[in-house]
């Protein structure tokens, strides 16, 4: 089934950018693509990196998941496999010079300097999670740059108007 991810909001370019900005990431997306995945087949063959990028797929709504039964007669239990939900992007969206700019400075940002926002920002919401405007503030930048902060993350994601620890 050919499905169209249709990107009318501009933080959700940071998904786009984002999702296949490693050599690690296009792999295993290319890999899911092509077929119904296990966590565990991902993991063997491209390490916890590639564990990882499930997640941040997974986050980002660009995989779905099913419960994939073990053979017959085997011990073990069901599995959680991936595989690409879209097959095509389809981005139409306007926004403000200073709207871009914060869409791209999140996107093309280092790791390093991620990293950095990313703690403070789990050490702000805890385990209760925080209203996103009050994040916002604290951390001194514009709503759309929290938008895409978080849409960059894996560790956390809105809830309403909250943000709150991602959890799968």
């Amino acid at each position: 089934m050919n499905r169209i991810k249709v990107v009318n909001d501009p933080s959700e370019l940071v998904s786009v950018f984002r999702a296949v900005d490693t050599d690690i990431k296009r792999q295993v997306f290319k890999e899911v693509s092509t077929g119904w995945k296990t966590g565990k087949e991902i993991e063997e063959k491209f390490g916890t990196e590639g564990r990882q990028a499930l997640r941040l797929f997974n986050k980002m709504k660009l995989v779905e998941t099913r419960w994939q039964k073990p053979e017959e007669g085997s011990p073990e239990k069901p599995v959680k496999a991936y595989h690409t939900y879209y097959s095509s992007f389809h981005i139409n969206t306007s926004c403000s010079v200073y709207e871009i700019s914060d869409v791209i400075s999140v996107a093309g940002m280092l790791d390093k300097d991620f990293k950095k926002i990313e703690a403070k920002i789990l050490k702000m919401i805890g385990d209760e999670g925080m209203f996103a405007g009050d994040v916002a503030e604290s951390l001194e930048v514009s709503p759309t740059m929290l938008k895409c902060l978080v849409k960059r993350s894996s560790k956390f994601d809105y809830r309403g108007h909250r943000i709150e620890k991602y959890n799968e």
